[in-house]
């Protein structure tokens, strides 16, 4: 089989405004300050207000956001009358709240994934940003992603053709459990291993391959068997650092989930199985081996080729004749910024220009939905059915 490895043609450009927009990010734990590096690369936005409750975490927030007004209370930093929008990178159980009081205040939003622990909080979010005049956002990068963008238009054609079938993992050798000398601090920071709270691995990691697979087939699963366990840290917590899901669709295909903190070989990737090629994404990359009887496409003269095990890989990439003839083909492989930068460029698009976000609020809703469902049949080692119903917007 050959393999492709895909690069877009050409990357989004950053937008470009008169007056850079006035933003509020709340929450400055590691993914807040991931958005705070990522919003430095800008030059159509600032950052003008931050927040956190956590009074360690605001120190160390207004060094990194050097201007920026610093807030306790996420309800003060949308009181400001002069911020177009707020950025929420909470924790999942916190987001309810915070994203109906922004949408209240008017502001535009992007809500880290997945959107919302429960039920009930993933329905009201996505019933209070339906027909608003601002954007809601939902942070699942994959939609965003440009080389993932590209993925999808072959997996639309005949070079992928008939669904087979589907797979992820998340393998990373971790604790996820934050130390702090403060009990009561402690158990804030380790919210993702507090059950009452959160959606485990299914739902902070797992949500977002998952999301890839609701974008890229436009379906949903009809049910999900899951099952998990702790075999490594085995201090104290409730919810498994490994776990497997099985998703099973209306036309009988199936989408096997695994993830584990207790090891790290092959990390993070999605893989779709066609009848004509296999595409595997790996959020900077992706690639696509060809079936020896799938059907020649016609770029092919112009790939790269090597060796991959005992399969020949074939290098697709952004302007290769060019790159060629520069001796510099293999400086187009991969993409120049994270998944989180292609998230927040969309995103501050669509607040510009009142376009489409890449994922709305009630897509947010869908793959939340799902994951919880997901986390709840791993919990109980069980089959739960999701309902087409609970799965409509608002």
């Amino acid at each position: 089989m050959a393999a492709l490895s895909i690069f877009p043609d050409v990357l989004p450009a950053a937008p470009i405004l008169a007056e850079p927009m006035k933003l509020g990010l709340i929450g400055l734990g590691k993914q807040g300050r991931a958005v705070i590096t990522e919003l430095a690369n800008f030059a159509a936005v600032k950052l003008v207000a931050i927040c956190d409750s956590d009074a360690q975490r605001l120190n160390s927030g207004k060094g990194r956001a050097e201007g920026a007004e610093a807030f306790d209370n996420h309800k003060a930093l949308l009181d400001r009358k002069d911020i177009a929008g707020v950025i929420i990178a909470t924790p999942t159980h916190t987001h309810a709240a915070i994203a109906l009081d922004a949408i209240a205040a008017g502001k535009h939003v992007y809500c880290e994934a997945p959107l919302a622990h429960t039920i009930e909080d993933a329905k009201a979010i996505a019933k209070a940003a339906a027909g608003v005049k601002t954007v809601f956002a939902v942070g699942h990068e994959g939609r965003s992603n440009p080389v993932y963008g590209l993925a999808r238009k072959f997996f639309k054609t005949d070079a992928f053709k008939d669904m087979v079938s589907m797979r992820a993992q998340f393998n990373q050798k971790t604790s996820w459990r934050v130390g702090a000398s403060d009990p009561g601090r402690e158990r804030m920071l380790n919210w993702r291993l507090d059950k009452e709270v959160s959606t485990g691995m299914m739902g902070e990691i797992g949500s977002h391959q998952l999301d890839v697979m609701h974008w890229y087939r436009g379906k949903y699963p009809t049910k999900v068997r899951g099952s998990g366990s702790i075999v490594l840290h085995n201090d104290g917590r409730e919810l498994p650092d490994t776990i497997h899901a099985e998703f099973t669709y209306e036309d009988s295909t199936r989408y096997q989930y695994s993830a584990t903190l207790a090891n790290s070989y092959e990390g993070k990737y999605e893989m779709l199985y066609g009848s004509n090629s296999a595409i595997k994404l790996a959020w900077s990359h992706a690639w696509m081996f060809k079936e020896a009887d799938a059907p020649t496409q016609g770029w092919e003269v112009y790939a790269n080729r090597q060796q991959f095990h005992n399969d020949v890989g074939i290098t697709l990439i952004a302007d290769a004749t060019q790159l060629a003839s520069q001796g510099k083909l293999k400086d187009g492989v991969g993409l120049p910024y994270s998944s989180l930068y292609y998230g927040l460029q969309d995103f501050i698009k669509s607040a510009a220009e009142g376009k489409a976000v890449a994922t709305s609020a009630e897509e947010g809703m869908r793959t939340a939905i799902v994951s919880i469902l997901a986390n709840k049949a791993i919990m109980t080692q069980s089959e739960i059915e999701i309902p087409k119903d609970l799965l409509k917007g608002a």
